[in-house]
């Protein structure tokens, strides 16, 4: 039975994207996007409390129309290589399917080549570690076509690190103390009125 041409030629184009978007490797990117974020260099930000402004933008310095093929931009929380050490689960792969450096996603958005700013709150499962920011530009085919970043490319410089919620308030330490000083007061008081009964039944 002859295949249509028509089916032929959608299984090609559907193999290319799928070989296309699996073997992209980071070091095939082409930098072209300026990224800044707002922690200074070794702040410690609180997750669920501490806010990140992330700006982006277009390099200038390059030929105009590299940026011809962006559509959307994705802005990611990173793993600073001191806080991947040790752990498999965040370990740098050159193939960015296989890559697991920056696994927290602080939002997306169509492509602009300036002025772009966003600012998100740090979430409240996010580990406690040190990080950085990086931003990646997708083709139509949501393939990664370029990147920028807060930090060099050892990834030692612009760290910042995040302290993750450990579940404890102020106000739950407070009520905890609170509630330890009344069970106190109330044993002790317990203890006087029983040794009380205890001697007036002795009188009678």
């Amino acid at each position: 039975m002859a295949i249509p041409s028509r089916f032929l030629i959608v299984f090609l184009m559907l193999s290319c994207f799928v070989a296309t978007s699996y073997s992209v490797t980071f070091s095939s990117l082409n930098h072209t996007l300026i990224v800044g974020a707002s922690p200074k260099p070794g702040q410690v930000l609180k997750g669920g409390e501490d806010k990140i402004t992330v700006t982006w933008s277009f390099n200038q310095t390059f030929p105009a129309g590299t940026d011809s093929d962006y559509k959307t931009v994705k802005v990611k929380l990173c793993y600073a290589p001191i806080s991947q050490k040790d752990r498999k689960w965040r370990k740098t792969n050159d193939l960015l399917k296989k890559d697991k450096t920056c696994l927290q996603k602080i939002v997306a958005k169509p492509y602009v080549a300036s002025n772009n700013s966003f600012t998100w709150t740090v979430e409240k499962d996010v580990p406690t570690g040190t990080y950085f920011v990086r931003a990646y530009a997708f083709n139509a085919q949501d393939v990664q076509v370029a990147y920028g970043q807060t930090t060099d490319a050892k990834k030692t410089t612009n760290l910042f690190e995040i302290q993750a919620i450990t579940g404890r308030s102020t106000s739950l330490d407070i009520a905890s103390v609170c509630f330890s000083a009344f069970s106190v007061v109330a044993l002790a008081g317990f203890f006087y009125m029983e040794k009380s009964k205890a001697k007036s039944s002795i009188q009678k």
